[in-house]
């Protein structure tokens, strides 16, 4: 029963839910992920770390970045099920095909530019 409270749990959040469906777009930094939300740095830190503690998101560090990707099925036993449920409840929300729009112009180089070396990972 806790690992099903710990999966609801990392579901239950409106941003949450935002970040993995853009994390269906592609890998993002926190950079980038904080860009689109408009929440602060340590706001995303949080619900990132929330999804990763329920096995949803994975992390790679690349260079200056930490990268943050949906696990694959392999690794999380719930992300196909959470998913193909976003999906089918969220595809026409307005705010996931507004950040799913904002997304296609967020370059992390730009945004990463303007801050300070360590908020860019």
């Amino acid at each position: 029963m806790r690992r099903a409270v710990q999966t609801y749990k990392a579901l239950s959040d409106p941003n949450r839910l935002r970040i993995l469906m853009m994390l269906q777009q592609k890998a993002l930094c926190v950079c980038e992920i904080v860009d689109i939300l408009g929440l602060a740095n340590s706001t995303v830190s949080k619900h990132l770390s929330i999804l990763r503690q329920a096995d949803l998101i994975m992390d790679e560090k690349d260079g200056r970045w930490v990268n943050y990707r949906l696990a694959s099925p392999e690794q999380s036993d719930d992300i196909e099920f959470a998913l193909a449920q976003l999906e089918r409840q969220l595809e026409n929300d307005p705010q996931i095909l507004q950040d799913k729009k904002q997304l296609s112009h967020t370059d992390r180089y730009e945004i990463c530019a303007t801050l300070p070396v360590n908020r860019g990972a």
